[in-house]
């Protein structure tokens, strides 16, 4: 059998999915049962079918230090020595140049045996049970290949659903010689939403799970033959696992596209194995509902809540208690800064919200008040005309980059544990109860060296209190 190697993509941000899911905090980061994110769960699933150093995650650079943490993580949790293998994308450019950029680098860099390997694409935000069935999908997928085809994995549909795109497929003898359970895909209904586009889907046909296998000469002619700018804006250019993976001038100048557009819906060799373990793309909160533990009377509750009398209704608390009374078919959404109420029918309703954040409340659609970093978290307590605070926690033998600010200066307090800073070109130790000045323009950085975590209230005063204004000069994360 062929090797492995495995690209997710997980540089999604999820509308449908806020207040959790935030512009700079997508949905495949934050996770729906306290233990695992939807991402490492992705993970997981596939290190189940390929060997987990084969499996290559693509992000962009603005996600790429929180995914190497959950990565981290999963490193910890099962002993593994050797770091996993993160590409970021300067700029968002879809689907279609992030796996242009994935298989180069798998080809080029990591793949050294004369045999061809075999390349599965599986999104972030995507939950398949049944594990030892989906590695039987899989094998067949493999087979079907390594003679050529390119294969997409499709889930049954019993209705039509306009969040979805589908695939109408048909039997082909020569296709079912390799695979009896293989169809040939015959056209693409994308996001089907009038009735005539429901109509046509008639027949077999499957919801495209954006699932796709292949092989390395396979989709480079492909991507060629249809999409020939793509193909020749990024085979010749050096692909690292550094941050950004690839250079800003030469992936701006690649179309923003999606892989379906670019090669599925245009290709002669595209097949489909029908998913016959249980799949579901986690894209809204009736979704998250759908896969979630219900009670009597069909309810979902996470975090701090009280309820009496709801039903069919879902509540998931994040830091307040929440208390609900009487409600039927209802989403209750609650963060640190936002809260949504909706309609569980209402999925549009969710995107359009989010789509209005943007010029009126920037910050609730992009961030948290908690923002998680490589070196531990903050939170925003309090912001004004002028002036920012923040809690700041840093992890143990973790450091904050050596940076400077245009626009602010600021003052720290030490909280809890001891801190080693750099300012200017001096080094000073401060306990708990000691603070100290950083000018506008002073270079500093912040360390703790001891084995419990650093806690700092930091006082920002400016006229730019944002995460634009940090000029990186040094960063053991990868970010300057």
């Amino acid at each position: 059998m062929a090797t492995l190697y495995s690209i997710i993509l997980a540089g999604g941000s999820g509308s449908r999915l806020w207040p959790m899911s935030r512009e700079m905090f997508p949905k495949q980061m934050f996770k729906l049962d306290d233990e695992f994110s939807l991402f490492q769960k992705t993970f997981l699933n596939l290190s189940n079918l390929v060997d987990d150093k084969n499996i290559i995650t693509t992000t962009s650079v603005k996600y790429a230090s929180q995914i190497k943490e959950q990565l981290k993580q999963m490193q910890e949790k099962y002993c593994r020595k050797y770091e996993y293998k993160v590409l970021s994308e300067p700029i968002f450019r879809n689907t279609a140049p992030a796996i242009a950029m994935a298989v180069k680098y798998i080809v080029d860099k990591v793949h050294y045996s004369s045999k061809e390997p075999v390349i599965l694409t599986v999104p972030s935000d995507q939950l398949i049970a049944e594990r030892d069935n989906f590695s039987e999908i899989i094998e067949k997928g493999v087979r079907l290949a390594e003679a050529g085809y390119i294969v997409c994995f499709g889930s049954e549909a019993n209705e039509v659903n306009e969040n979805f795109g589908y695939i109408k497929c048909r039997k082909n003898a020569k296709i079912s010689e390799i695979e009896e359970s293989a169809l040939k895909v015959s056209s693409f209904v994308e996001k089907p939403t009038s009735k005539e586009e429901k109509a046509n889907l008639k027949g077999k046909f499957f919801i495209n799970s954006g699932i796709y296998m292949f092989t390395p000469s396979v989709f480079w002619e492909e991507l060629e033959k249809y999409s020939p700018k793509i193909y020749n804006d990024i085979i010749d250019k050096n692909i690292t696992n550094t941050i950004p993976s690839i250079n800003l001038a030469d992936f701006e100048q690649i179309a923003n596209i999606s892989i379906d557009y670019a090669v599925m819906e245009k290709t002669k060799k595209l097949v489909t194995i029908p998913l016959t373990t249980e799949w579901k793309d986690i894209g809204s909160w009736d979704a998250i509902y759908e896969i979630s533990p219900k009670d009597e009377d069909g309810n979902y509750f996470f975090g701090k809540t009280i309820d009496k009398g709801s039903k069919n209704t879902m509540v998931y608390s994040t830091s307040k208690l929440t208390a609900t009374l009487g409600l039927e078919d209802t989403i209750v959404v609650e963060t640190e800064d936002a809260i949504l109420v909706s309609d569980k029918r209402n999925e549009k309703g969710v995107k359009n919200i989010y789509k209005k954040l943007n010029g009126k409340n920037t910050v609730t659609r992009e961030v948290h008040k908690t923002v998680y970093r490589p070196w531990g978290y903050y939170t925003v307590l309090e912001n004004g005309n002028g002036f920012l605070t923040k809690c700041i926690t840093v992890n143990p033998n973790a450091k904050l980059s050596v940076q400077l600010h245009h626009h602010r200066s600021e003052h720290w307090i030490i909280l809890e544990g001891e801190a080693t800073i750099l300012k200017g070109e001096e080094t000073v130790k401060l306990k708990a109860g000691e603070s100290i000045d950083i000018a506008i323009e002073e270079i500093h950085s912040l360390q703790n060296y001891g084995t419990e975590q650093l806690k700092v209230l930091e006082i920002q005063q400016g006229d730019i209190l944002d995460e634009n204004d940090i000029e990186r000069l040094e960063d053991i994360y990868g970010r300057a």
